[in-house]
């Protein structure tokens, strides 16, 4: 009798853990998914950040705040292509005509240091097994991801017409007496992801002017859509701001290896006026990440997430950074910690 009981137990168990290791593959499978809900909760904060001034000050219902929110996003985009979009694709015609320039002037000058030869097989092999080889990869890829951004958009949308609705749902995943607890962790890792988008907006605004100011003043052709891709490229901490760089530092080699190195000692200065004037004055407000958790999560996001685990690593930190502080060092280890938008206890 006991012998069939212990066979039993034992199946039960194997069972049990069957069903653990398919919903964790079921769960990796869906990792892709995992983070398009995220950027769609990254919309619905957004879209309630500007519908909560018209909702408290105009006393409009919560869907007509709403309604304002996607119709002041949708008409700001629609007249920064009026007003812009005719120079933005001068520039970009620009651009696309000057960087095979520079790229030569490069050359020209690896030639005299005796690596043009090298680098020439190199970008060839690059070109030939990369991007050619994989052209239809590539528009395929680019034909998801609008897909992808039509439902984060739409998603983002139900998601801010009625939010009080889906965090009644996850808080009802969690059983009755943690529930409290659970409600408590939501609200505060939400005030820091708007905190914290808050702060990269004033980021993104501040290093796009002095960009286009610096890159103006230097001569730089194209400065405003390089100053454009600078502030929507701040939005990703540490790799965007290389990245930003890299195109127009190029432009600067087409006019001359002097506006190169001006170009780049320009960006070298806007990091570190963001990095130690302006983001410590922002984070005093906002979210304070220690820089080396941000830079494994960024690295950790694009090893398991790919591309949009890269660019979604700064929030999705921010909202993993809160939830351990609340959940695991204030409540399971009972050690006193600031939350954002709380002043630090003694």
């Amino acid at each position: 009798m006991s012998g069939s009981t212990g066979h039993r137990l034992f199946i039960e168990r194997l069972v049990i853990a069957l069903i653990i290791v398919a919903i964790a593959l079921l769960l990796w499978q869906l990792r892709g998914l995992f983070m398009l809900v995220f950027a769609a909760v990254l919309v619905a904060v957004i879209l309630n950040l500007l519908a909560r001034p018209i909702r408290t000050r105009l006393h409009a219902p919560a869907a007509l705040a709403l309604l304002a929110a996607v119709l002041i996003v949708t008409g700001a985009i629609v007249a920064a292509a009026w007003l812009l979009g005719a120079e933005i694709v001068r520039q970009s015609e620009t651009i696309r005509t000057l960087v095979p320039a520079a790229w030569q002037a490069i050359e020209a000058r690896l030639d005299g240091w005796g690596l043009g030869d090298a680098v020439r097989q190199w970008t060839a092999g690059l070109g030939r097994d990369g991007v050619v080889a994989n052209i239809g990869n590539i528009a395929m890829s680019v034909g998801n991801g609008l897909a992808d951004l039509l439902l984060v958009i739409v998603g983002g949308i139900y998601f801010a017409a009625r939010p009080e609705l889906y965090r009644a749902g996850l808080i009802k995943l969690v059983p009755k007496e943690g529930r409290a607890l659970a409600a408590d962790a939501l609200d505060a890792s939400g005030k820091a992801l708007r905190l914290w988008l808050l702060g990269r907006l004033v980021s993104m605004t501040a290093v796009g002017a002095m960009t286009w100011l610096g890159l103006t003043l230097i001569g730089v052709p194209s400065a405003l859509t390089l100053a454009l891709l600078a502030a929507l490229l701040e939005f990703v901490p540490f790799i965007g701001p290389v990245l930003s760089a890299v195109p127009a530092i190029l432009l600067g080699f087409a006019v001359g290896p002097d506006k190169a190195l001006w170009t780049a000692l320009l960006f070298l200065i806007i990091q570190q006026i963001e990095g130690n004037i302006l983001e410590p004055q922002v984070q005093q407000r906002a979210v304070d990440i220690p820089p080396a958790l941000l830079l494994f999560a960024l690295v950790a996001g694009g090893v398991v997430f790919g591309v949009i685990g890269v660019v979604l690593a700064g929030p999705l930190t921010v909202v993993l950074y809160v939830l351990v502080k609340r959940l695991y060092v204030r409540e399971a280890l009972h050690t006193p910690t600031p939350l954002p938008g709380e002043k630090a206890k003694d």
